[in-house]
């Protein structure tokens, strides 16, 4: 049986998340196979992840299932959040503005810097030594 769903790419430093909203679902939320609440633990991040659906004011009309690779905990989030904004575009595009108005559907550019050589990271400096 196959299940009609829209899906949505989110990106965030390192991190990588492939978000599928199932419409007609009772705001059920998988990542990774493991409940959302077991995997993102930290007080917010699920409100973080949630906003698009809040600004758009369509919290539980949808089951989310999310794939996420690579990063750390906060890109990880970030991504998911981009992930179901690009979802909540391609179910209904007069959502858009909405969405771009609280800024939920532009990707967060930055990236780790490079190391250099002759330094310790990208811009620390080994300790000055007069003698």
């Amino acid at each position: 049986m196959s299940v009609q769903y829209y899906e949505g790419i989110g990106r965030r430093k390192a991190a990588s998340a492939r978000v599928r909203l199932i419409p007609g679902g009772t705001g059920k939320f998988i990542i990774n196979d493991r409940p959302a609440e077991e995997y993102l633990s930290r007080i917010g991040d699920i409100d973080i992840v949630l906003e698009p659906l809040r600004v758009v004011g369509q919290e539980k009309h949808y089951d989310i299932t999310v794939l996420v690779k690579g990063g750390g905990i906060t890109g990880q989030r970030d991504a998911i959040r981009l992930g179901i904004s690009r979802a909540l575009v391609k179910i209904d595009p007069d959502m858009r503005p909405t969405l771009k108005a609280e800024k939920l559907l532009t990707r967060d550019p930055r990236e780790k810097e490079r190391k250099k050589p002759g330094l310790k990271r990208a811009r620390k400096a080994p300790t000055y030594t007069k003698r």
